[in-house]
C-alpha cells in the first residue's frame, strides 16, 4: 500500500511516497479504501515542524484527518456498516468516558485528539466514526467537509448566527473562511470578508461573500468596517492581532468565536470593552459527528457545494502543501489516493 508520509519536518519537499503494509481491521475498526483526503492548515503545521504532536521520533508520519472513500474490510463488533459502503470520517478521537463525552458536545471531550492516516490508499478507522455518504455526494465533496466546514459550521452556531446578521470573516480565502461565507449565506447571514488578493476575493464573492475587504491591515479593515455598521458576528480563525480587530468590530451583544492561530499564538483583550459591551470571546475546535451528518445533508440536498480548488494525486501531496503554503488556493486541496 503506498501512501504519502512526512520523512522530515522540513515543508512540502518532506513529503514521500512510500510503501506501508496493507491493513488490517481490528475489533471496532473498519479499513476503507481512500477515495479522496483534503489536507489542512493543521497539516502543514506539522510538516514545518511547527506543531507539538509529532517531532522527528514519530517519522515516517502520515497525516490526513479528512477521509472519504469505500469500505473495504470490518472487523469484530462493526454492525454500523458493511464493506462496499461509501462513507465519510468524522475525525474527532474522543475517550466516551469524560462528562463531556457523556453529556456533550463530544468535542469538548477532555482528552480530545483528531485522526490521522488519510493520505494513503486505504486506512484503518473506528467504525463507529464512519458516516454514510448519501448518493450524489462524492468523495471529494465529502472529503472537504470535515475539518473546514465542521468547524465553521459549528462556529457558526456558537455564534447563534441568523438570518440578517452582519458576519465578519477576516481571513475569508482560507478553508474556514470560505465554509463561513457558503454556510452563513445558507442561513441568510451577510458576510463582510478581508483578504490580501483582489483576485481571491472575487472568487469568494461567487461564493456569496456580500462585501470584500482587501487589505491584511488591521486599521485598514477597521477604517472600512466602520462605513458597514457592527458585526453581530465575528469567525475568526486567524488569532493574533486579528482578535483585537474582531473585538472592535463587534456590536453590543455580539459574539467572537475563535479557532485558529495563524496570524498568531497570543492575542490582546480590551477587557473595559469587553464587559461594558457585553461582548463574548469563544473558543471552539472542529464540531460534533452530528454537525457532520448535517454537512453531509445540505450537500445530498444540494444546499451546499462545497469549494474545491484543486485535486491532487497521492504522488502529488509536496505540490498540494506547497500550494497551501503560497495561499494561492480558494476553497479546499484534495488528495485523490
Amino acid at each position: 500500500m503506498r501512501a504519502a508520509a512526512f520523512t522530515e519536518l522540513i515543508g512540502p519537499d518532506g513529503v514521500s511516497v512510500i510503501d506501508r503494509p496493507a491493513p488490517d481491521p481490528g475489533p471496532g475498526e473498519a479499513v476503507v479504501d481512500v477515495e479522496a483526503c483534503a489536507i489542512n492548515r493543521h497539516d502543514l503545521w506539522i510538516l514545518e515542524g511547527d506543531s507539538a504532536m509529532v517531532d522527528a521520533a514519530d517519522l515516517p508520519f502520515v497525516t490526513g484527518l479528512d477521509v472519504a472513500g469505500v469500505v473495504r474490510e470490518v472487523g469484530d463488533d462493526v454492525s454500523e456498516i458493511d464493506p462496499g459502503d461509501e462513507v465519510v470520517l468524522c475525525p474527532n478521537e474522543t475517550c466516551g468516558t469524560c462528562r463531556f463525552c457523556r453529556e456533550g458536545p463530544e468535542n469538548l471531550c477532555e482528552e480530545f485528539s483528531l485522526y490521522h492516516g488519510g493520505l494513503a490508499e486505504a486506512a484503518t478507522v473506528r467504525a463507529d466514526r464512519l458516516l454514510e455518504r448519501p448518493a450524489g455526494v462524492s468523495a471529494t465533496a465529502a472529503a472537504a467537509l470535515p475539518t473546514a466546514y465542521l468547524t465553521a459550521f459549528h462556529m457558526l452556531r456558537r455564534a447563534d448566527v441568523g438570518a440578517g446578521d452582519l458576519v465578519f470573516v477576516p481571513g475569508a480565502t482560507g478553508g474556514v473562511g470560505v465554509a463561513t461565507v457558503q454556510l452563513a449565506s445558507i442561513v441568510g447571514a451577510r458576510t463582510v470578508g478581508t483578504s490580501s488578493s483582489a483576485a481571491k476575493l472575487d472568487r469568494v464573492r461567487d461564493l456569496g461573500l456580500d462585501h470584500g475587504i482587501q487589505s491584511t491591515d488591521p486599521d485598514e479593515i477597521r477604517d472600512s468596517l466602520a462605513d458597514l455598521g457592527p458585526a453581530d458576528a465575528v469567525i475568526n480563525h486567524l488569532g493574533g492581532e486579528y482578535t483585537a480587530l474582531g473585538q472592535d468590530a463587534l456590536r453590543r451583544g455580539g459574539t467572537m468565536v475563535v479557532c485558529g492561530r495563524t496570524a498568531g499564538n497570543a492575542s490582546s483583550i480590551d477587557v473595559p470593552d469587553l464587559f461594558l459591551g457585553h461582548k463574548r470571546i469563544v473558543g471552539s475546535t472542529m464540531g460534533t459527528q452530528d454537525d457532520l451528518r448535517r454537512l453531509v445533508d445540505l450537500v445530498a440536498a444540494g444546499d451546499l457545494d462545497p469549494a474545491i480548488d484543486e485535486t491532487y494525486p497521492l504522488a502529488e501531496t509536496g505540490n498540494a502543501f506547497a500550494a497551501m503554503r503560497e495561499r494561492e488556493s480558494v476553497g479546499k486541496l484534495v488528495v485523490e489516493p
